[in-house]
Parts: C-alpha cells; structure tokens; sequence
C-alpha cells in the first residue's frame, strides 16, 4: 500500500528489466543473470573509488547473490561429464572473491570476479540455441 517512490530513472530501469526477463527464454535468463552481476560488480568498483561503503556493500551482495542464487542454482546435473561440478566451484570462487572485496576494500578481487564471469558470459553466449535472440539489460 505505501510504496517508496523511486526517480524516474530507477522507474525505467526497473520496467526495462521487468521486460526483459519476462521475455528471455531460459538461455537469455542466465544471460541476464551473469549481466547483473557483471554490472554491480561495475558499481561496487565504482563505489570503493569513491569511498561510498553502503553502496559498496549493497552492490557486492548484489553480485554474490546472482552469483550463488541464481547462477550457481541455475546448474543442472550434466551427466558425468563434471562441468557442473567445476563450474560450481567457480562460482564458489568468484563468491569468495567478492567477500573478499568487501571485507579489505580492495578492486582487485573485483576485477577478477568481473574478468571470470565476462568469460563464462561470452561462453555461454556463444553456445546460445540457434534463432535466440540477443538479450542484454539496458545500462
């Protein structure tokens, strides 16, 4: 019943991604997903150079949580070939290395959790079902 007005610009930003999950197929949705995560990751480096711990921290929960609850949830067992295995321990990495970013304020960790994820991303966009249309959040 009371809710918090956004600006305009959150407003856009929201319907815009409200858009495009509802019309992502399953392969878009992880698309999305590494996308998400990829951008607040942008914001906390962004936020650690400015000293703005609360959006710091904000930010990098953010990620580790697309990361954990949504990418790492994503994986389905693939049959004994292990790739579900390793890729879970990737992102078990990439989430310890954005705790460590938190905790010592520092880019590095970030950009290697950045550089990790834009790698999987290009992996999983390359592999897309034929006929899938490109799907990417509006910055």
């Amino acid at each position: 019943m009371f809710a918090t007005a956004l600006p305009p610009i959150d407003q856009y930003r929201r319907v815009d991604t409200l858009t495009a999950v509802s019309q992502a197929d399953p392969h878009g949705l992880v698309t999305l997903l590494f996308d998400g995560a990829i951008a607040a990751i942008m914001q906390a480096r962004h936020a650690i150079s400015v000293t703005d711990t609360p959006t710091k921290i904000s930010a990098i929960s953010k990620a580790m949580r697309i990361v954990d609850e949504g990418l790492k949830a994503s994986l389905q067992p693939d049959g004994g070939s292990g790739l579900a295995d390793n890729l879970h321990a990737l992102y078990d990495h990439i989430v310890a290395r954005l705790l460590e970013a938190n905790v010592r304020n520092a880019e590095a960790p970030l950009d290697e959790a950045s550089k990790l994820l834009a790698e999987l991303r290009d992996a999983w966009v390359a592999i897309a079902p034929a006929g899938a249309a490109p799907t990417r959040l509006q910055a």
